[in-house]
């Protein structure tokens, strides 16, 4: 452990590995809204902030289970097409208030190829909103849409019927075949778009 007359003790955020100070105030200092990206054991939450040294003003929001209970969501809170849908979401209602460009920020998160963050920052940018990311990082559009669920759901299902029940118990109880999970996402995501039409120029 440091210790000496010139050591300070990091502030509680950064010591609890909540915050990073020297993004933070690079984030502030940018003069852009700033798009947040946070994830849970259970959820998806995707925030568009206009940052003040007085404290962040949030312009638009929107959570995963949201999902569910607006828009019939059957699938997982917190997988990739969730995470694509909630950010999704998030950006159609900053486009409403007039956000065209924000700045990426995903926290403490990893940032690996294909993560979830990386599916709802392209969402954003699948519907106009700026918010600078690498392809690179960016998941297919097979998982997006879920194929991978789908394709080790029928596996599972084929030859292990126990644990098939057990990762798919959600999915299930809500009288849903986890291997339809695909054309339910584009279904879902319809939903949400034609909800924004006159921000995405459906009509309606």
């Amino acid at each position: 452990m440091a210790r000496g007359p010139k050591y300070k003790v990091p502030r509680r955020r950064r010591r609890e590995g909540k915050t990073d100070y020297y993004k933070r105030y690079r984030l502030v200092s940018c003069g852009h809204h700033i798009y947040i990206v946070r994830k849970t054991n259970k959820y998806v939450l995707v925030q568009v902030v206009k940052p003040s040294v007085n404290g962040d003003v949030t312009i638009a929001a929107a959570h995963s289970v949201e999902l569910v209970k607006k828009y019939g969501w059957k699938g997982g809170t917190k997988n990739v097409p969730a995470a694509y849908l909630t950010g999704l979401l998030a950006s159609l209602r900053a486009l409403r208030a007039g956000v065209k460009y924000a700045a990426p920020h995903i926290g403490l998160h990893k940032p690996t190829r294909g993560a979830k963050v990386f599916a709802a920052i392209k969402a954003a940018n699948d519907v106009g909103l700026k918010v600078p990311v690498s392809n690179e990082v960016v998941p297919s559009k097979d998982r997006l849409r879920g194929e991978h669920i789908a394709a080790y759901a029928k596996v599972l299902k084929e030859t292990n019927p126990d644990l098939y029940f057990k990762k798919f118990s959600l999915y299930l109880a809500r009288g849903f075949e986890p291997v339809l999970l695909p054309e339910h996402f584009d279904e879902v995501m319809s939903r949400v778009m034609s909800d924004y039409s006159e921000v995405t120029g459906g009509g309606g």
